[in-house]
C-alpha cells in the first residue's frame, strides 16, 4: 500500500482552481483525493512533461489537468486547468 502524499497549493493553482466551474472542481478535488493516495494510479495518466526536467502532470477528466512538482511525498500543485495549461506550466 502506498503512503499518503501531502500537498503544497501555489498560488497560482489556488488562484487557477478558484476560476473553475463547480463540476471541474469536483472533477480536481476528486483527482487530488486519487493523487494523496496513489499517485501512479491509472486513471491519473501522471507524467513528466517533455521538455521540463521536474514538471509533472496528472488528468482530472478527459480535458483538466493537474501540473505539479515532486518532492519526496510533497506534490507541489502549480496549475490547474484545460489541457492548454500543459504550454504554460
Amino acid at each position: 500500500m502506498n503512503s499518503i502524499n501531502k500537498f503544497i497549493w501555489l498560488p497560482r493553482f489556488k488562484r487557477d482552481y478558484k476560476k473553475l466551474t463547480p463540476q471541474s472542481q469536483k472533477r480536481i478535488n476528486q483527482a487530488l483525493l486519487q493523487m494523496e493516495r496513489d499517485l501512479k494510479h491509472p486513471s491519473l495518466g501522471s507524467k513528466k512533461l517533455k521538455g521540463t526536467n521536474s514538471i509533472w502532470e496528472a488528468r482530472a477528466s478527459k480535458s483538466l489537468r493537474i501540473t505539479f512538482n515532486l518532492k519526496g511525498k510533497l506534490i507541489i500543485l502549480r496549475t490547474v486547468g484545460e489541457h492548454k495549461i500543459l504550454y504554460q506550466p
